[in-house]
């Protein structure tokens, strides 16, 4: 059954919340706002670029490096000026270095770049969500880690640092402002059908991956299946949940 046919036969779970989604483009990312939309939120995407924004009545768009502090403050700023809040923010963007080089062979430059998109997006997401979440009563915070947040040996060094730092400061951050009813959880999935996933294992670009099913259930992850997971962390469902690391995987 797909999303849309399910959440007719439900209760829309997001309804009257307002979601901030960073590299709205992507892949996760779109199916993400469009399942949000589909339980009646509110979506402002946040990117460099909207060649694919995903299209709906409640979406808009707000340029946005997530690595400069100006722009994350004015994508916050926008949303709640906007919505009048923000109750869901998604800190999804991430970027990834070249595969196949060893430690030796990789750059500063390179390394530090990636840890500015990965770990910088996700502090300032974090930072100025909190603000206004703080102001407004609470929300929901959802990073995007990785596997390689968890274990080590499956992608480049400054990748698998970034996710690591993502899931020590999802922890950290959900101690200290789980006071004001934030949440701040963040996902480690596996692989799944997407840019970055064909680049890190050398794939075509049309590549389907069917198969790539290394994780729990030994089924192929699709970005949809995430969005769910995305959805429940965004959720009133998950009103009880803080410093969840959700991982589908196995080692």
């Amino acid at each position: 059954m797909g999303s849309s046919l399910l959440v007719s036969s439900v209760a829309k779970r997001l309804e009257g919340k307002v979601a901030l989604i960073t590299d709205g483009c992507g892949g996760l990312s779109a199916a993400t706002a469009k399942l949000f939309l589909q339980h009646g939120a509110k979506v402002v995407i946040a990117d460099v670029n909207h060649h694919s924004l995903p299209v709906g009545d409640g979406t808009s768009f707000v340029h946005c490096d997530v690595t400069n502090e100006f722009h994350v403050q004015s994508a916050v700023d926008e949303a709640v000026s906007k919505h009048g809040k923000l109750d869901i923010m998604f800190n999804n963007a991430g970027n990834l270095d070249r595969v196949g080089r060893g430690i030796v062979d990789c750059t500063q430059a390179d390394f530090e770049h990636v840890l500015r998109v990965n770990v910088v997006g996700v502090f300032l997401g974090t930072k100025h969500a909190a603000r206004v979440m703080r102001r407004g009563g609470g929300g929901a915070i959802i990073n995007t880690a990785s596997v390689c947040g968890v274990v080590g040996g499956v992608a480049t060094h400054a990748y698998t640092s970034s996710k690591h730092s993502v899931v020590g400061l999802t922890r950290n951050a959900a101690v200290e402002i789980g006071r004001y009813g934030i949440r701040v959880n963040c996902m480690s999935p596996f692989v799944f059908p997407s840019r970055m996933s064909r680049s890190l294992m050398g794939r075509a670009e049309e590549d389907p991956m069917d198969d790539v099913k290394l994780h729990l259930i030994g089924k192929k992850l699709e970005p949809e299946d995430v969005a769910e997971a995305v959805v429940y962390l965004a959720s009133d469902e998950s009103r009880y949940k803080a410093r969840l690391v959700a991982q589908g995987f196995s080692q």
